[in-house]
């Protein structure tokens, strides 16, 4: 390696994750608006640049904490972006992860140096995105449909009670398909993953529906 070859100098790394939640049966993403050039006030996925001083993991776990206040365990590698011109600035390389969270359990921050609010946005109502975070965000949900079937990874989207049509509805909002309603059901019980809680709650105004919970101690299956 020629340290000191010109072709060598100038380039970053970005980090940057695409986070996912559920909000009443909805798939959401969180996203973060931009205080400062390039791209002052567009919504973008939360990261920035790795320092030359930290891993990568660590570089991703500093800026979603400095970006969003949150800590997000188990996050997972996605994918690496290498076009020339992704950053107006210089060359910047783009390493993206994917992580899911329940929403109710954090408080966001919504104002840094960097950002001026961040939110959820439904994964059907994204706004434009800056720099290329629109095509790492669409390969991050083609990762989450891959690995939404395993039920460690739905386990982690409702880790406390839950109704079956809400589940059936991320499924089907995620996988992009339709499912019978009879047929979901007697799936998902078979599998012997969730028991009753003998409670019942309203989903989207309709009729009490039985609320389950994640059976203690049970193999990790492919749901569908």
């Amino acid at each position: 390696m020629e340290t000191n070859n010109p072709k060598y100098k100038g380039q970053g790394i970005h980090v940057m994750a695409a986070i996912f939640t559920v909000d009443h049966g909805i798939t959401k993403v969180l996203l973060v608006e931009r205080r400062n050039e390039p791209f002052y006030g567009m919504w973008a996925l939360p990261g920035g640049a790795l320092y030359n001083d930290e891993s990568v993991e660590d570089g991703m776990n500093r800026e979603l904490l400095e970006k969003t206040g949150l800590t997000v365990p188990n996050l997972r590698l996605c994918n690496v972006f290498g076009r020339v011109d992704r950053s107006p600035c210089m060359r910047m390389v783009g390493v993206s992860y994917l992580g899911v969270i329940d929403r109710f359990k954090v408080q966001l921050l919504t104002s840094t140096l960097k950002t001026s609010n961040a939110d959820w946005f439904s994964i059907e109502d994204i706004p434009p995105l800056a720099y290329d975070h629109e095509e790492i965000l669409k390969d991050a949900l083609e990762k989450l449909k891959e690995n939404i079937v395993e039920s460690d990874l739905l386990e982690t989207l409702f880790p406390k009670e839950f109704t079956l049509p809400e589940v059936q509805k991320v499924y089907e909002s995620i996988l992009g398909v339709t499912y019978d309603r009879r047929n979901f059901r007697k799936k998902m019980l078979s599998l012997d993953l969730i028991e009753d809680t003998n409670q019942t709650a309203k989903f989207e105004g309709k009729k009490p529906a039985k609320l389950y919970r994640f059976k203690k101690g049970r193999k990790q299956k492919r749901i569908l």
